[in-house]
């Protein structure tokens, strides 16, 4: 069992009152894997007191060294791939081949951020006579990075990597599902050489996140979570700092008469049910038209029963448990509210494990209405709404009619189409021919309408840098 600490002024150190929380195996949750601190607003404002001070010294730090840090912390990561996969195994639900990517995945963010240290700079003006006018780019100061349980490695690299690589100092407050992950990224980038003043690594709940969000000494805050959370950090925030939100989503694959059925139910369970329906891009919806809807439930249902369930760990396990027990929870009030509205449900053939593990079978919903909750509202959890659509202008207006913007895709061999789709479409992040999920690492995302603050992408692309830099504009003259 590990004893996790929180990271202040370069101390592993207790919560100032001592309190403590427990994070489970969700296939196993009477077995504990760690005790970590609970933290408060008090524990926040010791961490930014650290990082005022440490701020100067690392916005100093020339860029090639920051960049060698990002790099070495690769390294770092990559020598305990196997020690990470099984942790991330045991402490989020992953399933092995799902924990073995973002294991991967994660030291190559840390070596794409690097780069970007070496490679963001400002510009030069034309002006009149001798005057030079030029921009320079400058580390916004304390960047609060809050972020979830569902990619604990992979999302908090795409922010502290490149706040770091910018210069900035960092307060880190990772999900208390995912404690483990989050301590064990922060030691990677120390043992890559970052002084460890330059982060502070915060423990704990909701009460936490909120105080990182509410204290004005954090300039910057980027938050990836729920659309209820991030919509009252962004009120919290004010018009003087920065804030970078991703949300939730409510994504639909939009399948056409000429889709080839198993092709087009092989990318839809693979979105729905990777991750045991746990990502922000997840496929939630289908809105197929109607002269193929039938067979394309019976396929999908078929697929999915060909789903394996059970602890990550066992050998061929392609669907982990649920993260909490406030998940199951949730996807358990969700399948009783799709039925008690009137949903044809259509239970998935994958039995469960014979545990008290937080697992959940996929569940196929049909004969939705637009009204309905589990058509409407984010689930995040292994639950399908199908919607049935009269021809193509009728499934791209099923697909818009929601209040998020964050993915869609659809499965069509027509390129006209899918490309008339990909214009239309009222989301941050469009998929032809493939599941709503899924990024690469050097492309810009982020989502539309209530999936995000429409202010800065993450990931990559040169908004992403931006929101880590102030822009500062130079007039100068010779005297004389």
């Amino acid at each position: 069992m590990t004893t996790g600490s929180n990271l202040v002024d370069g101390q592993w150190v207790p919560s100032a009152s001592g309190a403590t929380f427990r994070s489970v195996d969700p296939a196993h949750p009477t077995e504990v894997l760690g005790v970590f601190p609970d933290s408060t607003a008090q524990d926040v404002a010791a961490a930014v007191d650290a990082l005022e001070k440490a701020a100067p010294e690392w916005a100093a730090t020339p860029p090639e060294r920051r960049a060698r840090i990002l790099e070495r912390a690769a390294d770092a990561l990559e020598a305990r791939a196997d020690q990470l996969i099984t942790e991330l195994i045991r402490e989020e639900g992953k399933s092995r081949a799902e924990a073995t990517t973002e294991v991967s995945r994660t030291p190559m963010n840390l070596r794409f951020y690097a780069a970007e240290a070496l490679r963001s700079g400002g510009s030069t003006y034309p002006a009149a006579g001798q005057t030079m006018v030029y921009t320079v780019r400058e580390p916004v100061g304390i960047v609060g990075a809050i972020t979830p349980w569902n990619f604990p490695l992979n999302i908090p690299s795409r922010k502290l990597g490149p706040a770091l690589a910018a210069g900035n100092v960092v307060l880190f407050k990772p999900s208390e599902v995912t404690p483990l992950m989050g301590q064990r990224l922060v030691e990677a980038l120390i043992a890559g050489g970052l002084p460890p003043t330059a982060i502070a690594l915060i423990q704990g709940g909701g009460g936490a996140g909120a105080a990182v969000a509410a204290d004005d000494r954090v300039t910057a805050v980027t938050f990836t979570g729920s659309t209820d959370v991030g919509a009252a950090i962004h009120a919290g925030v004010g018009p003087q700092r920065r804030v970078q939100l991703e949300m939730g989503g409510k994504n639909p694959t939009v399948v056409l008469g000429d889709a080839d059925l198993d092709f087009a139910a092989t990318a839809i369970v693979k979105g729905a049910f990777g991750l045991s329906g746990q990502a922000c891009t997840g496929t939630s919806r289908v809105v197929v038209v109607d002269q193929i809807h039938d067979a394309l439930v019976d396929a999908v249902v078929a697929k999915a029963s060909a789903l394996r369930l059970g602890p990550g760990i066992d050998d061929g396990v392609t669907m982990g448990p649920l993260a909490s027990a406030a998940q199951l929870a949730k996807y358990r009030e969700y399948v009783s509210i799709g039925v008690a509205e009137g949903a044809l449900r259509h239970d998935v053939d994958v039995p469960a494990p014979e545990s008290d593990g937080y697992f959940a079978a996929p569940v196929v919903f049909t004969d939705t209405t637009p009204d309905m909750r589990i058509v409407r509202e984010e689930i995040f959890g292994p639950v399908l709404a199908f919607q049935r659509a009269r021809d193509f202008d009728d499934a791209l207006r099923i697909a818009n009619d929601t209040a998020f913007g964050m993915s869609a895709a659809v499965i069509t061999a027509d390129l006209t189409r899918a490309m008339a789709f990909a214009a239309a479409s009222k989301t941050g992040l469009v998929k032809v021919n493939q599941p709503t999920t899924g990024m690469a690492m050097n492309a810009p995302f982020g989502g539309y309408k209530a999936s995000s603050t429409q202010t800065f992408k993450e990931q990559a692309g040169p908004s992403m840098m931006q929101f880590y830099q102030a822009e500062k504009t130079i007039y100068l003259t010779p005297a004389g």
